[in-house]
């Protein structure tokens, strides 16, 4: 039954998030048929929070179930984007401020939540939540094959281990991606650029030309540049595939 081994494997893979992100807060469930259940809690002050049953499209949870989506929300207490029955617990006894919701798919069905939360006037960044889609990943294809790690997610966690620039933060996402059987790829040499190579790990984590402009400290037509660059030196089209033949090289 896929609730009970989810409810098994979370524990670890909250540790895991936590680590890598540096959060306060991580906590999780599995869905079963009477809804998103919480079950595993690791930054919590109490216990308010353990065994909530939240209906799909209820809270932050259940409207990641519903929409099979990631959701953040800046601040919980205030936030129009979802329903608030739950605001005693979250905003009350555990005093969450920012907080996340990322589901758990196999084969397009939502089986668990992985949350994480901060705390005071900080909000979570889009670095923690693609760490957690990673996390995520990788459970759920221990779910779908409980024999096999998920290549797909250990690349994407080394992806954003190398984004970091923090050298502790970065040596901790490398222990966590060696801890869940990570290995360091050979490199092809592909004749890429430094440059080139950080457009392409940027693009391989899902920001956009301006969001790799701001990072990088460029132009968003530099940043063109070095992807088609990228695009040509790999023999081809489009960005998509830059990034896995720059993968399948272990350039990435």
């Amino acid at each position: 039954m896929l609730p009970e081994r989810f409810h098994a494997l979370l524990p670890q893979r909250l540790d895991v998030l936590r680590r890598a992100t540096g959060l306060p807060v991580v906590f999780g469930g599995a869905v079963t048929p009477g809804g998103l259940v919480l079950s595993s809690f690791l930054g919590t002050h109490g216990s308010s929070l353990h065994g909530l049953r939240v209906g799909t499209g209820r809270g932050l949870g259940g409207t990641a179930v519903a929409m099979g989506t990631a959701v953040r929300v800046n601040d919980y207490a205030s936030t129009r984007a979802i329903t608030h029955e739950f605001d005693r617990m979250v905003v009350v006894d555990e005093r969450l401020t920012s907080v996340f919701a990322y589901p758990v798919m196999v084969r397009g069905t939502v089986h668990g939540v992985l949350y994480g939360a901060v705390r005071g006037q900080t909000t979570v960044g889009d670095r923690a939540i693609r760490t957690a889609g990673a996390i995520a990943q990788g459970l759920a294809g221990d779910l779908d094959m409980p024999s096999l790690h998920t290549q797909a997610a250990l690349r994407e966690l080394s992806e954003v281990a190398k984004l970091v620039r923090d050298p502790v933060l970065r040596e901790r996402l490398r222990k966590v991606h060696q801890d869940l059987g990570g290995e360091v790829p050979v490199a092809v040499p592909t004749g890429l650029t430094p440059r080139e190579l950080d457009t392409l790990r940027l693009a391989a984590v899902g920001a956009s030309n301006r969001e790799i402009a701001a990072e990088l400290g460029l132009s968003t037509e530099t940043v063109k540049a070095y992807l088609r660059g990228a695009m040509r030196k790999l023999g081809v089209h489009n960005r998509t595939a830059a990034v896995h033949a720059a993968r399948s090289t272990g350039a990435l």
